[in-house]
């Protein structure tokens, strides 16, 4: 039980560092591209991605890593950070996995099913 609260905390540190780490990057970036289009969103998740992808690419290395540094940075901080890179490195271990088939339904369904269910409350919202 206390091994699970320890990993809950290491979690929580993280996505709270990867939350502000978001907020503050974002709000610069936004200086630099305050039109129409989300460039800070669209680094943020790129930056998000990458950061993923050199902490799974240093473990398959065999570069050692305690378990609760690997939740700490993956679900905490990366998760915080950006909720994009989990979505993509889910895609990419079903395309390492040779799932095709399942890479492109969760990909396909998880956008527009997403963005149907963002469109419904949405609305849903404005009507009460």
């Amino acid at each position: 039980m206390a091994s699970n609260l320890i990993n809950i905390l290491f979690v929580g540190a993280g996505s709270c560092l990867g939350g502000v780490s978001r907020y503050l990057l974002g709000k610069f970036l936004g200086y630099f591209w305050p039109d129409s289009f989300p460039w800070g969103t669209f680094i943020i998740n790129i930056i998000g991605c990458f950061i993923l992808g050199m902490i799974y690419g240093s473990l398959n290395k065999g570069y050692y890593m305690s378990s609760r540094l690997k939740l700490f940075l993956t679900v905490g901080f990366c998760g915080g950070f950006t909720t994009f890179s989990t979505f993509i490195h889910e895609n990419f271990q079903l395309l390492q996995q040779g799932l095709p088939i399942q890479f492109t339904i969760y990909s396909a369904a998880s956008f527009a099913v997403g963005l149907l269910f963002l469109y419904m409350g949405y609305h849903i919202t404005r009507l009460i």
